[in-house]
């Protein structure tokens, strides 16, 4: 019909002869073509470009290593948890051995567990210090300490629970009412549970009374006890949490759950098992629940109990579970076994142990039925409240050996 017109001529009259519109609509296809081209050329290059020639990925050093800008903390914890983040960093612990920056220039004795006076010198008010916490800073390195009283087949049978409570040499009294209230060993609602106490050592300065011949009798009469050869002293106990993990990680891999707390603490084992058996695979497996405890800090005044220096420690706690009493996989204890490797030990052990689940990118759950700050007054005197409950702290022997019959009475006269 129209044998000389363009092709394109025909597409311009059935639109209504425009044809500054076509040429427009082409020009814009023709440059998204060639845009599509240049940026498959680029991906190309850019790929080739990060593989060598046997096909595998090339991986780009920096010219100048970024370690060398580390700032040298002014606190003498913080200085030394940067040098295990330093250490324990794998793009760059190969470096170790050629050059060290100046900046972790490290003069400490070969032996860690020899006295490191240099903390003396890098503390300017460490002579002002308590006397504990001095010690605690001149061995802060030393993790290795002989193993007194140990309990090699306490786990045997892979215990579902493996009540864990730190305790003191004097505190028998304490103990034998664990072991006859919720740390009975056995099995309950058909789980396995088995009982530790972890204890160090006393020194003269102590001036406590000889009583290692009893300790001796108590082990062997219920082997429960693992005592190792430290001064048990409140800055030690991150001292007792990691020979733990450590005696763990050999002893008893194959626990599933461990519930750990002091010896003045009560706990409703029922309660702790009815729980555990109601956690899905994923939940068990990082479980760690307690009484957490979030933006905290270390305190300034030398007469508390908890406090830390500026020239010690510097920076807000991560959430912890107060170390009255909490709940944890076996899964968990080895993975803070390994990685508290690589945190330097710290003198509240609580908080130590928050540093550590932080680093393994883990955080303490809260649960309602931990209270290691106690329930109400007005409610102590009613046994039916420990029944819904986890943990309580603290209670003496006689409330405890008051308290128990009412978790295990089957039938008991609560409103």
């Amino acid at each position: 019909m129209f044998p000389n017109v363009p092709l394109y001529a025909g597409f311009a009259i059935q639109r209504g002869g425009n044809m500054p519109v076509v040429r427009r609509r082409v020009r814009v296809l023709c440059a998204v073509m060639a845009l599509n081209v240049f940026v498959c050329v680029l991906v190309t290059v850019s790929w080739n470009f990060r593989r060598d020639k046997s096909g595998q990925q090339k991986i780009r050093i920096p010219s100048k290593r970024f370690w060398q800008q580390q700032v040298w903390s002014k606190s003498f914890w913080n200085k030394e948890q940067q040098r295990l983040d330093f250490i324990y960093n794998p793009l760059i612990s190969s470096e170790l051995s050629i050059e060290l920056p100046d900046w972790l220039d490290d003069s400490g004795p070969a032996d860690p567990c020899q006295p490191d006076h240099r903390v003396s010198a890098q503390i300017f008010n460490f002579t002002s210090l308590p006397q504990y916490f001095q010690d605690f800073l001149l061995y802060m390195r030393c993790r290795t300490y002989p193993m007194l009283i140990n309990q090699p087949h306490v786990c045997d049978d892979e215990p579902f629970l493996l009540l864990v409570v730190k305790s003191l040499i004097p505190h028998f009294d304490r103990r034998q009412a664990i072991r006859e209230t919720w740390g009975r060993t056995g099995v309950f609602a058909n789980k396995t549970v088995a009982t530790v106490f972890l204890l160090g050592s006393s020194s003269p300065e102590d001036h406590l009374p000889d009583l290692l011949e009893m300790l001796g009798h108590e082990a062997e009469l219920h082997k429960d006890i693992l005592q190792w050869d430290y001064r048990d002293t409140f800055f030690n106990l991150t001292l007792k949490e990691v020979l733990f993990l450590e005696w763990f990680s050999q002893t008893c891999p194959h626990t599933q759950f461990i519930l750990k707390g002091d010896d003045d603490v009560f706990v409703n084992t029922l309660q702790i098992i009815d729980l555990l058996t109601g956690l899905s695979v994923k939940k068990a497996k990082d479980l760690f629940i307690g009484d957490v405890i979030r933006n905290a800090g270390p305190h300034r005044d030398q007469k508390l109990k908890y406090f830390v220096p500026e020239s010690v420690y510097v920076g807000q706690y991560p959430p912890y579970a107060g170390g009255g009493g909490y709940l944890y996989s076996g899964d968990v204890a080895l993975r803070l076994h390994n990685i508290s490797q690589q945190v330097v030990l710290y003198p509240i052990d609580d908080v130590y142990t928050g540093m550590c689940l932080k680093k393994l990118g883990l955080a303490p759950e809260k649960h309602a039925g931990f209270r290691t700050f106690d329930i109400a007054e007005k409610q102590r005197s009613n046994l039916c409240v420990y029944r819904s409950l986890m943990l309580v702290h603290s209670r003496t022997p006689q409330q405890m050996l008051t308290i128990w019959p009412w978790i295990i009475d089957p039938d008991p006269d609560c409103q």
